[in-house]
């Protein structure tokens, strides 16, 4: 019988635990591009609560020969010395860095109550799958980004207008 070394089946099951912590530790999370904060854009009306996105930059490397000196082509066709060329390397900026301000409700505003509330709206439209228990987590953040995205924000906080649109806050009457 061959040389095996003996693995005692508790450490095997302590071994497995392990590595599959490590494996939760590593799942992606959500990014960190929006913040709610208590501070409000310049010039916009007091009491409300705001959120802001930012998009980072989207930067691309491009490289191009540039000549130096054209060829020196003979009389008969043939080339007497060929094209002297550098190669360049620089980065463009193809996008800016963007800052979206929106309106978000205000932390007191989002009871339990309105969490369940906009669980069962997102889940009405097939963006959320997840128990409708009235917590913000991760799941509802998802379904929020993923709602979002399609009017242009992509961020996992609620905005004024997709909680409108929801039809989990009021439409002013003076937007009527």
């Amino acid at each position: 019988m061959p040389n095996r070394p003996f693995i005692a089946p508790l450490a095997c099951l302590a071994l497995t635990a392990s590595i599959l912590s490590g494996c939760a530790a590593t799942l992606p999370s959500e990014p960190e591009l929006v913040q709610r904060l208590g501070t409000a854009p310049p010039g916009a009306p007091p009491g409300k609560c705001w959120g802001k996105d930012i998009s980072p930059a989207v930067v691309e490397t491009v490289t191009e020969q540039i000549m130096l000196q054209p060829a020196e082509i003979l009389t008969d066709g043939s080339i007497a010395q060929p094209a002297i060329y550098k190669t360049e390397t620089h980065q463009r900026i193809v996008r800016e860095r963007q800052e979206t301000w929106f309106e978000t409700p205000c932390p007191a505003d989002l009871t339990p109550e309105f969490n369940a509330s906009l669980q069962r709206a997102l889940k009405a439209r097939g963006h959320y799958t997840g128990p409708v228990n009235g917590k913000l987590d991760a799941r509802t953040r998802a379904a929020i980004r993923a709602y979002q995205k399609a009017q242009g924000l992509d961020s996992g906080i609620l905005s004024v207008a997709a909680a409108r649109q929801l039809g989990l806050i009021a439409v002013p009457r003076d937007a009527l």
